[in-house]
């Protein structure tokens, strides 16, 4: 069976700020950097987001991945309103970048738009 027709599911860590955008749908692009266990994932897969230490759990559909060299350009191509609602440009790199130090960032990120399919708290 090949990688690269079987759908994934992925389990990450999502902090309850960002959790409450996925569980209510307005937040559609979900910002990772391109860590080696998040390389392969792909259209089709499905993300189970859980605040850490909860039960509260959204589970999503990927649509899409797509590779950015930095957070700067993935908001530029992706549009900050998509990323989150309610916070500026400025205060989403700053946000995104007070989570992901330099060093992280230069491994690339990933601009994961996704679709919800169910939360549950």
């Amino acid at each position: 069976m090949s990688d690269t027709t079987t759908a994934r599911r992925h389990e990450l860590n999502l902090y309850r700020r960002y959790f409450e955008l996925v569980a209510a749908g307005s937040k559609t692009i979900e910002v990772r950097v391109k860590y080696t266990h998040l390389a392969n994932m792909a259209a089709g897969d499905t993300i189970r987001f859980r605040i850490k230490n909860t039960d509260e759990t959204c589970d999503v559909r990927v649509l899409r991945v797509t590779e950015y060299p930095n957070f700067e350009a993935l908001l530029d191509g992706e549009g900050p309103a998509n990323v989150n609602p309610t916070t500026s440009r400025e205060q989403q790199l700053a946000n995104i970048r007070g989570i992901y130090p330099p060093e992280k960032e230069a491994l690339g990120a990933l601009a994961i738009e996704i679709e919800l399919i169910s939360a549950r708290s």
